[in-house]
């Protein structure tokens, strides 16, 4: 993976990190934190921060759909249907 992103070490990170949050606010492009010189974390706006993380849940259940399917716990969609229609009427009766 490469980074654009800016990289700035932790200690310039501390004397300016409002700064720091408003431009990565205004750009939504993360800054990559080093300590030692060694990437040690990474700062992103929160839109883009959720973002990510609704990309990733998506991504696993599709992961999950997928071995479900390798391992044949799957049905037919008609079936499917069929049932979800038999268990309705037998729930309201």
């Amino acid at each position: 993976m490469q980074f654009r992103e800016r990289i700035v070490p932790i200690s310039e990170a501390k004397s300016r990190t409002a700064a720091l949050v408003e431009e990565i606010a205004a750009s939504r492009t993360p800054v990559v934190i080093t300590q030692n010189g060694r990437a040690c974390a990474v700062l992103e706006d929160m839109q883009t921060y959720e973002e990510t993380r609704e990309s990733l849940a998506l991504l696993k259940i599709l992961a999950l759909s997928q071995a479900a399917a390798r391992s044949g716990k799957v049905k037919p969609a008609r079936k499917a249907f069929r049932d979800a229609k038999a268990r309705g009427r037998a729930s309201s009766a």
